[in-house]
């Protein structure tokens, strides 16, 4: 079986599997999408919870959109195209959920708001986590410092334009999301994301989540705020689903279950060797594209390989995960390492170090090669090198493909 693979934007890696050791290639569930327009459209039109958007934004006098950044997919531009027939978008300001990534690129720029920029960038703020002014709206119930951008605690009308999909240790993307982390201080950021260490911290899970429920917790300090959302889910095409609009956990738990209906997807029996794919944009550094690596390993079995399959366009990302992933040759004392102490990237270090208790991660990047051997990766300068040797080892493995590693979480029927 020749398998094509994407890498980067535009790139392609081939490899190929005998039939006798392919279990199949799989994506997020195939659905059927409407004509995007009249989802949006429809979906803005009969709001969950609110009579109409433009009954929300009446009287508003500090209206704020909070949109994700270049890193995810959503279709901001799409939704703006539907907003701009029902308002005068330049009557808001647009703050930019940034979390703890750098600003967008022009490029980020363009694709998040489309032709929209050129008339609405002197209303564009991007959250800066260790920068922007915040606000503390005091302590979550896990002792969570809430502190988040003025900007969005000050306005009288937020509207948050996001996307619902699984997050390896927050649940689900989305909703609450955009707040925390979205618009926070780098210590609120890094003392939340902290609880991601904590076994109950996986994709899919919200309830006894302690990531979610300090992300519930921060939205809780403002719930005297007006906060209307638009909230989508998307295909494995990156085409819309269904969008879920109006107040945002209502709209969050309707998202919820359609994403489960694309990204939650069967699978035959469990594989020794996972190709587990970072597409574009969420191969833009080693950082992000962990997350192919932790919704793969849903698919493997102990002792096999997962292959990582990422571009990794601008390096690293957060330089501090690495550096303890190579604090040892010994996954269970880098795990021991990072128990002493914590800082933000450290949930990524465990994360992966978890896997490389029971498995063998192999990875395909850009990367210099060396430091991710240094990092307990094996390094391949090809898909296709990779594939071969780990059937040289095991010429009986079987082997399963995950095309949009970074969002499809495998489970056996």
């Amino acid at each position: 079986m020749k398998i094509d693979i994407k890498y980067g934007k535009d790139g392609i890696q081939s490899t190929e599997v005998p039939d006798e050791n392919y279990i199949g290639t799989f994506y997020p569930m195939d659905v059927e999408c409407g004509d995007p327009d009249d989802v949006i459209n429809r979906s803005i039109d009969d709001p969950i919870g609110y009579g109409s958007l433009s009954k929300f934004l009446e009287g508003g006098k500090d209206i704020v959109f909070i949109v994700n950044d270049g890193t995810r997919p959503t279709p901001t531009a799409k939704v703006l195209d539907a907003l701009s027939k029902r308002m005068d978008l330049r009557e808001a300001r647009y703050l930019v959920a940034t979390g703890t990534h750098r600003d967008m690129t022009q490029e980020e720029y363009d694709f998040v708001f489309g032709e929209h920029y050129a008339y609405l960038k002197d209303r564009i703020v991007p959250h800066d986590a260790k920068k922007s002014e915040c606000v503390n709206l005091g302590v979550s119930k896990n002792g969570t410092p809430m502190e988040v951008n003025r900007i969005a605690v000050e306005a009288d009308r937020l509207v948050i334009i996001t996307s619902v999909e699984p997050h390896y240790f927050a649940g689900y993307t989305g909703g609450r999301k955009s707040f925390l982390p979205g618009v926070a201080s780098y210590l609120t950021i890094e003392t939340n994301h902290k609880l991601a260490m904590r076994g109950e911290a996986q994709s899919l899970v919200l309830e006894g989540n302690p990531v979610h429920e300090d992300m519930m917790d921060a939205l809780e300090v403002v719930k005297g705020k007006g906060i209307f959302s638009i909230q989508m889910v998307l295909d494995r095409h990156q085409h819309i689903y269904k969008v879920a609009a109006g107040s945002l956990n209502p709209a969050f738990d309707q998202a919820v279950e359609w994403a489960n209906q694309v990204f939650s997807v069967p699978i035959p029996e469990k594989a020794d060797i996972v190709v587990s794919v970072a597409p574009y944009p969420m191969d833009v550094d080693l950082y992000q594209s962990q997350k192919a690596l932790d919704n793969g390993k849903w698919a493997l079995k102990e002792g096999g390989k997962i292959i990582m399959v990422s571009k990794c366009r601008e390096g690293v990302g957060h330089a501090t995960f690495l550096t303890q992933l190579s604090s040892s040759k010994d996954p269970r004392q880098v795990l021991e390492n990072l128990s002493k102490e914590y800082k933000l990237g450290y949930h990524k270090a465990a994360k992966m170090a978890e896997i490389a208790v029971w498995a063998e991660i192999w990875a395909v990047t850009d990367l210099d090669p060396e430091m991710i051997r240094a990092a307990n990766i094996t390094p391949f300068p090809t898909a296709d090198a990779a594939v071969r040797e780990a059937l040289r080892q095991k010429p009986d493995a079987k082997v399963i493909v995950l095309m949009d590693g970074s969002v499809t979480i495998p489970r056996v029927e």
